[in-house]
C-alpha cells in the first residue's frame, strides 16, 4: 500500500514536472527568435585553377580575380550602384581642376599577418605596376606611369595627373600589397614569387591551403569591415562548369559559382539551388574592321553597317541562344548609366528596310546564288568567336539571320587568340566583349588614338567622336560631361562602326541552405562575394526582449 502511494507520487511530481517544462519550452518558442550564428563551412565550385593570387596580375584568370576578392582590398571599390565607395581608404579629395587627388587610409588597418597597413604600402604597390618592366596588363602599367605618386603622412597619399582623367578614381579600386612582405623583389620577379601562391592581405578570409583541388580560406580576424559570419570558405576546383554542377548534384559542394546560360534549364530543375542573377556592366559586340577596306570594303559604307544591324533579331538571339540571360543594348554607354543619352537614335529589327537599304547601296543578288553582290564582290565575311559554347552560339544565330536578307558568314571559332588578333585588326568581323568600368568613359574603346596599342579594335576613326571624347575628360562636371557624350551617342548610332548587342546577365547558384546571399549589379563576377560577410549557414535561438512580435533574420 505504501509502495503504491509511492508511486502514485513519483507519477505525479514527473507529469507536473513535464507539464511545467513543456510550458516553460512553449513560453520560450513564443518569446524567443531565430538569429544567426557564426561557424559551417562554404563550399562553392568554380570553373578553372588559380595562377596568380595576387591582384595585380589577376586579370586574365576569374579563378584568381575571386581569390583576389577575398583576400586583397583597394583603396576603393565599387558598390552595388556601380558607384565607388570606400575601402581601405575612408576618404578621399579631388582638387577643382581634377588633377590631384588625396587620399587618407583607415587607420588601425591591420595585414594578415597583424603588421600595420600604411601608406608606405599603397606608394610600394603603385611603384610595382610604374616600373617598366610590370608583367601586368598592359593598361594598369600605361595609367600609372603617368601619375606621380606621393606619400604626405603615415596615412596619407598624393597622387597628380598630367591631365584631367575624370575616370582615374577607378583605378584605385586595385588590391594593395603588403611592402613588408615584398620589399626586395623587382616587377620583373612578380610572376614567380612564392607570395602568388601563399598570399597575405588585408581582406575579409584569408588563404589558409592551396592544391590543384581547392583553396581554403578562413575568416580574418583582424579585418577591418564587419566580420564574417563563416568561419571558413572553400573554392573547389573543376575543369568545366558542367563538372561544377554535377559537383553540387553530388551533394560537394554548396554553391556553383556560375551558371552558363545553357546549363539554365537543368539548373532550374534542381529544387534546393536558389539563382541569384544580375547584369555585368560590360556588352557584347560584333566589332566590324574598318582598318582593312581591301578585305572588308563593305564594312565602310555606313548603309550595310547599319543593314547589319537592322537585320539582326537580337532578343530572339537572346532568348533562343541564351534562354533569356541578356539585356538589349542601346550605344557603348550602358542605359542605367548617368551618361546615357536617351534621345540617341535606336536601330530596331526591321529585315525589310534593312533589305531596301541594300538594295538603295547597290548590293543585289545579281547570279540567283542567294547571296548578295556588287561590282564582283560577294557580300560576305568571316566572323571570328571564342570558343565559349553560349558564344558560338550566339554568332551562329547572328549569322542565320544574316542569311535571311542575303548576307553570307562563316562562323570561325579560335581559343585564347581571339585577344592578339584583336589588337591586330586581323579579322573582318568579330563576336567579342567590352569590360566596363564605374565611369562610363568610352574613350579607351572608340578614339582614333586607341586604334593602335588600343582598344578600338574596330579600327573607328572619327574625328568629332574623337574630338567630344577628349573634351569629356577634361571636366569634372558631369553635367558638362553629359554634354559631350550625348553627342558622341548620337555620332555613333549613325554611324554605327560595330554593332553593340546586349549586356551580359551573371547567373549564380546557391544553396537554399546558404542564407543572406544578396546580388547587386556587377562590375565583376567576384563582386557577387560584396556581401559574403552577411552570409551565414547556423542559427540559434535567442529569447526576443522586444517582444513576441520582433522578427530578426529568420531562416530562408
Amino acid at each position: 500500500m505504501g509502495r503504491h502511494i509511492r508511486w502514485q507520487a513519483i507519477l505525479t511530481f514527473t507529469g507536473i514536472a513535464m507539464t511545467m517544462a513543456f510550458l516553460g519550452f512553449l513560453a520560450f518558442s513564443r518569446t524567443s527568435v531565430i538569429v544567426p550564428d557564426v561557424g559551417g563551412t562554404y563550399t562553392e565550385g568554380i570553373a578553372g585553377v588559380p595562377q596568380f593570387i595576387n591582384p595585380l596580375l589577376s586579370q586574365y584568370n576569374q579563378v584568381d580575380q575571386d581569390l583576389s576578392a577575398l583576400i586583397f582590398n583597394g583603396l576603393t571599390r565599387f558598390n552595388g550602384q556601380g558607384e565607388l565607395e570606400p575601402d581601405l581608404a575612408r576618404s578621399w579629395s579631388v582638387s577643382d581642376d581634377g588633377l590631384v587627388y588625396v587620399f587618407k587610409l583607415r587607420n588601425g588597418t591591420r595585414w594578415q599577418d597583424n603588421k600595420p597597413l600604411t601608406a608606405a604600402d599603397v606608394i610600394f604597390t603603385i611603384g610595382l605596376m610604374q616600373d617598366p618592366d610590370f608583367p601586368g596588363v598592359p593598361y594598369l602599367g600605361h595609367l600609372w606611369r603617368t601619375v606621380t605618386v606621393e606619400q604626405l603622412d603615415e596615412y596619407t597619399i598624393r597622387f597628380s595627373l598630367t591631365e584631367p582623367f575624370p575616370a582615374f578614381a577607378d583605378f584605385t579600386t586595385i588590391g594593395i600589397l603588403p611592402e613588408h612582405l615584398l620589399a626586395d623583389m623587382s616587377a620583373r620577379e612578380l610572376l614567380n614569387h612564392p607570395f602568388n601562391l601563399k598570399p597575405v592581405g588585408t581582406g575579409p578570409f584569408k588563404l589558409d591551403e592551396i592544391n590543384t583541388e581547392f583553396a581554403r580560406l578562413l575568416a580574418n580576424p583582424l579585418y577591418f569591415g564587419p566580420k564574417p559570419r563563416l568561419t571558413q570558405v572553400e573554392l573547389r576546383f573543376y575543369p568545366n562548369y558542367q563538372e561544377s554542377i554535377a559537383a553540387y548534384q553530388a551533394g560537394t559542394v554548396q554553391a556553383i559559382s556560375f551558371i552558363p546560360p545553357q546549363a539554365i534549364p537543368a539548373v532550374q530543375a534542381i529544387d534546393s539551388l536558389n539563382l541569384y542573377i544580375a547584369r555585368l556592366s560590360g556588352y557584347e559586340i560584333i566589332y566590324l574592321n574598318l582598318q582593312d577596306p581591301a578585305n572588308a570594303p563593305f564594312f565602310q559604307e555606313v548603309e550595310v553597317r547599319q543593314a547589319l544591324m537592322m537585320a539582326l533579331d537580337r532578343q530572339a538571339i537572346i532568348d533562343q541562344a541564351l534562354h533569356g540571360q541578356g539585356l538589349l543594348a542601346n550605344g557603348p554607354i550602358r542605359p542605367w548609366s548617368w551618361a546615357y543619352n536617351p534621345d540617341q537614335p535606336v536601330i530596331n529589327f526591321d529585315p525589310a528596310k534593312a533589305t531596301a537599304l541594300l538594295d538603295q547601296a547597290g548590293w543585289r543578288d545579281s547570279d540567283g546564288d542567294g547571296l548578295r553582290d556588287k561590282d564582283g564582290r560577294t557580300l560576305a565575311f568571316n566572323l571570328l568567336t571564342s570558343d565559349d559554347p553560349d558564344r558560338i552560339k550566339v554568332a551562329e544565330a547572328a549569322s542565320k539571320q544574316w542569311r535571311q536578307v542575303g548576307i553570307g558568314t562563316s562562323v570561325e571559332v579560335v581559343g585564347a587568340g581571339l585577344g592578339d588578333r584583336l589588337a591586330r585588326h586581323q579579322f573582318q568581323a568579330a563576336l567579342a566583349e567590352v569590360l566596363l568600368t564605374g565611369d562610363p568613359d568610352p574613350y579607351p574603346f572608340w578614339h582614333q588614338a586607341q586604334i593602335e596599342g588600343g582598344q578600338n579594335y574596330a579600327g573607328w576613326s572619327n574625328d568629332a567622336a574623337s574630338m567630344l571624347l577628349e573634351q569629356a575628360r577634361t571636366v569634372t562636371d558631369k553635367g558638362r560631361r553629359n554634354d559631350f557624350y550625348f553627342e558622341f551617342q548620337r555620332i555613333f548610332a549613325e554611324e554605327l562602326p560595330s554593332l553593340i548587342l546586349f549586356h551580359p546577365v551573371y547567373t549564380y547558384g546557391v544553396s537554399r541552405e546558404v542564407h543572406e546571399v544578396q546580388l547587386a549589379p556587377m562590375v565583376n563576377p567576384s563582386d557577387r562575394f560584396r556581401t559574403i560577410a552577411n552570409w551565414y549557414l547556423l542559427t540559434r535561438r535567442v529569447v526576443n526582449i522586444e517582444g513576441p512580435n520582433q522578427n530578426v533574420a529568420p531562416p530562408q
